[in-house]
């Protein structure tokens, strides 16, 4: 049965909740795959004969629950499923992604020198005036934006073999590290916060500005301790989640 085969139903259920469970069941089927876009609301107002803004609630529930991203000029697009990451598993965005049967790709923005904020010298135990190695990328997956992240690699790691933007385009920085300065990452330490999106973010993740983010602040560290990464990544909040596993005292 496609979405739009038969009438709504004059019962108690609201109509906005139908079309959203209509459209929802076409994504799973897969008669609406990643990247196509569902009826705007004027097609649902021609074929239902409802209002305006009721067809607009059926895809806002569809874009709360994250199945959807609407942008003005380009309607309302289905994305991948959300990928979720439990919070008590430390691994690279590149493992993250393969554990979940999705391609991860990259696209660097810097990598160079700079001078440390107070809080990465502070996470990395160097002076504000010690610069440390600072990789800014774009994170996607399946070709989707999905993040972007800010690493800052202590300067104890690293000697004149520094990784290029080619480098970090093609390969997890987890596995650059230990390749080529056997810096393997044993352990560490996360906060996550919410946020939303300013203009240069929203425009990276092809977001509106104002969208909710999840933002992870990351200290890695060596088996003995010694710390390796700072990282600040800010994720879309309808495509990545934390998974928390409890355990009741």
């Amino acid at each position: 049965m496609t979405w739009d085969m038969n009438d709504l139903d004059q019962g108690p259920l609201p109509l906005w909740f139908q079309i959203a469970d209509r459209l929802r069941a076409a994504i799973e089927r897969g008669e609406f795959r990643p990247g196509d876009a569902l009826p705007s609301e004027a097609r649902l107002n021609e074929r239902f004969g409802v209002s305006r803004t009721t067809a607009r609630a059926s895809l806002d529930r569809l874009e709360q629950e994250g199945l959807i991203s609407r942008r003005s000029g380009k309607g309302s697009i289905v994305l991948t499923s959300r990928v979720e990451q439990p919070l008590n598993l430390l691994s690279s965005f590149s493992e993250d992604m393969l554990r979940r049967g999705l391609q991860p790709s990259y696209v660097t923005r810097s990598a160079d020198y700079a001078l440390p904020t107070a809080e990465v010298a502070e996470a990395l135990g160097i002076d504000r005036k010690t610069r440390a190695f600072r990789i800014d990328r774009l994170l996607k997956a399946d070709g989707w934006p999905i993040g972007m992240s800010e690493s800052w690699i202590s300067p104890a790691v690293l000697n004149s073999h520094t990784p290029s933007s080619r480098d970090l385009d093609v390969v997890s920085l987890y596995t650059w590290l230990e390749r080529n300065h056997g810096a393997r990452i044993a352990g560490g330490q996360e906060l996550i916060e919410a946020a939303t999106a300013t203009r240069k973010l929203a425009e990276s993740l092809d977001i509106a500005v104002g969208a909710p983010l999840l933002v992870a602040r990351r200290r890695s560290h060596a088996a003995d301790g010694a710390p390796i990464e700072y990282a600040v990544m800010h994720y879309r909040a309808d495509r990545y989640r934390f998974r928390v596993d409890l355990v009741r005292q």
